[in-house]
């Protein structure tokens, strides 16, 4: 039994790190879950249970993770700001 816990306690501090790892990369919960999925065959329910835990434990970073999260533009908007400055300049 001992063994047993030690190792889920082992992989669920592996899936805290892995989503320290997607804040590293402004990844949200969802990006997060589909990515760990995707590359380390972590299932999103596992993912988005240690994330809610680490909101519960973090409050205020998380909240203020998620405004700096809205306030930086997709990638597509970025794309259009690059297509709309190069179009008003001339070369």
């Amino acid at each position: 039994m001992g063994d047993q816990s030690s190792s889920q306690a082992s992989y669920i501090h592996l899936v805290h790190h892995l989503i320290e790892e997607c804040i590293v990369f402004n990844m949200g919960k969802e990006e997060c879950m589909d990515a760990l999925f995707k590359h380390a065959d972590i299932k999103p329910i596992i993912t988005s249970t240690v994330w809610k835990e680490l909101e519960k434990e973090n409050k205020e970073f998380f909240e203020a993770y998620k405004r700096r999260r809205e306030e930086i533009p997709t990638e597509k908007e970025t794309a259009r700001r690059i297509r709309d400055l190069l179009s008003r300049t001339t070369i």
